[in-house]
């Protein structure tokens, strides 16, 4: 957002960052293990391809140095403002400005106000009896301890997600014991994480339009996964095929194998891909627990059955708060009306980026922009460019705000909500983190990418309420 910004001759604003640095997720998550799962060749900006990329997959490490190298490269340092903890938004209807309020008490007045928090930040616990009282060592995958030496220790994991399936096979190699609690079994494909040849490295970096075709092999490649996911359920049969295949041929036991496999359609939940966390379920000195926690002690976790295991440390692998995530920023927009309020009952934006009654704030990642094939940074440089196009819509008009009119997000929303409803993520026999309180898919984008970029090509005037 800020380099588009400067590219466009805005040079009067600033982005809070509560960090000491930025990077977002891939500076807040260094678990063992920590990778992307999207193709390196498509997790990065549009107007900045990586030829330097070493793996198909790119372990987090160089994805912050990526993002910190784009940060120099545009000049952002002079607008990033670090430990910048914002608390609160409202909306000022006379002087149609936000006043952005930050935990060291200063309060900054914007015309605008972009949202560039993320979804995949606030840590999420489980809510079983006792877990405050483990006496032993215990955080989130998003808040590794590495002054804690696993090594030797009895250790559980509790939840088996995408950060668990890339941290536990590096740990299950150094513990004692490992427990692995699984609620539900995701579905598992193979990972193809290759070394990126030194030749091929040469070549992109002298050779600009492979990069580009690269990308665009990759991006069309990735979009026939959502076949599946914009058209039928059906269609995710032979992706359910090959990681029954996967399971298959990684999981000899059939013991284990039969609570390894899921009992939902693949696409439900979010698909995993590795190549080392099956065995890695298979070592001696790893069991899975099936059996649901009741109770966590000062010593041990027990499970339904009563059984006690006695461990040293816990890591939670329990993913994050969704759904609900902006909601605890104190907003509050035109005539009093809070963002808790307008979504009392049902998450939702206008395109995922505008909602009514808060002109001039566009969320990034906003409500069902999330998406389960492809990278999320095509959906991010998308509404990028749909916000900018709002501001120049000020520039054009003279006007000081604009604010999407309700009608206008109501129908964009029921079109969006009977396309989820018939999607394998409602209909696909789980629960997952996509779905709200209500079982309503507040999360994800039903369709293929390219619909959403022509969507937000241009903000469409008739969509908005001018404000002079």
């Amino acid at each position: 957002m800020g380099i588009k910004l400067k590219e466009a001759g805005y040079h009067d604003f600033v982005i809070l960052e509560q960090a000491d640095d930025l990077g977002g997720t891939w500076r807040d998550n260094t678990y063992p293990g920590c990778a992307c799962d999207v193709p390196s060749p498509l997790y990065s900006f549009s107007f900045a391809l990586n030829p330097g990329w070493t793996r198909l997959f790119a372990p987090h490490a160089e994805i912050l140095d990526y993002l910190r190298r784009c940060a120099d490269a545009y000049g952002l340092g002079p607008h990033l403002r670090f430990g910048k903890r914002v608390v609160g938004l409202e909306y000022d209807d006379e002087a149609v400005r936000w006043a952005v309020s930050t935990s060291d008490g200063e309060t900054l007045r914007a015309h605008a106000v972009v949202s560039g928090m993320g979804a995949l930040h606030v840590p999420k616990f489980p809510g079983i009896v006792g877990r405050e009282g483990f006496r032993g060592a215990s955080w989130h995958s998003a808040e590794w301890d590495h002054s804690y030496d696993l090594t030797g220790k009895r250790v559980a994991v509790i939840g088996t997600g995408a950060s668990a399936a890339q941290f536990v096979p590096r740990i299950a190699e150094r513990v004692e014991r490992l427990y692995v609690v699984q609620r539900t079994p995701p579905w598992v494909q193979s990972k193809p994480d290759v070394e990126i040849p030194d030749g091929l490295r040469r070549t992109l970096r002298a050779f600009p339009p492979a990069r580009r075709a690269l990308r665009g092999a990759v991006y069309w490649l990735l979009e026939t996964r959502a076949l599946g996911f914009a058209v039928h359920p059906r269609l995710m049969r032979g992706h359910q095929e090959a990681a029954l295949r996967h399971l298959r041929r990684q999981v000899p036991d059939p013991e284990l194998r039969a609570k390894l496999t899921p009992d939902y359609t693949i696409g439900c939940k979010r698909i995993l891909l590795a190549d080392d966390y099956y065995p890695a379920l298979c070592r001696d000195n790893v069991e899975l627990v099936t059996d649901p926690l009741t109770r966590i002690t000062e010593t041990a976790i027990v499970d339904a059955t009563g059984r006690e295991r006695e461990v040293d440390a816990i890591v939670y692998g329990t993913g994050f708060k969704v759904v609900d995530a902006l909601q605890e920023w104190r907003i509050t927009g035109r005539k009093g009306l809070t963002l808790a309020d307008a979504w009392r009952d049902g998450v939702e934006a206008y395109l995922g980026v505008a909602t009514a009654g808060f002109p001039n704030l566009f969320f990034l990642l906003g409500p069902n922009t999330g998406l389960a094939h492809t990278s999320v940074v095509f959906m991010i440089e998308a509404q990028v460019r749909y916000v900018m196009d709002c501001l120049r819509l000020l520039s054009r008009t003279g006007a000081r705000g604009l604010d999407v009119r309700a009608e206008a997000q109501r129908e964009f929303n029921r079109g969006l909500q009977r396309r989820l409803g018939r999607r394998v993520w409602s209909e696909g026999g789980c629960d997952s983190w996509y779905l709200d309180a209500h079982g309503v898919n507040r999360t994800i984008w039903p369709g293929f990418t390219f619909e959403y970029w022509a969507r937000t090509r241009h903000a469409r005037r008739t969509a908005y309420e001018l404000i002079y």
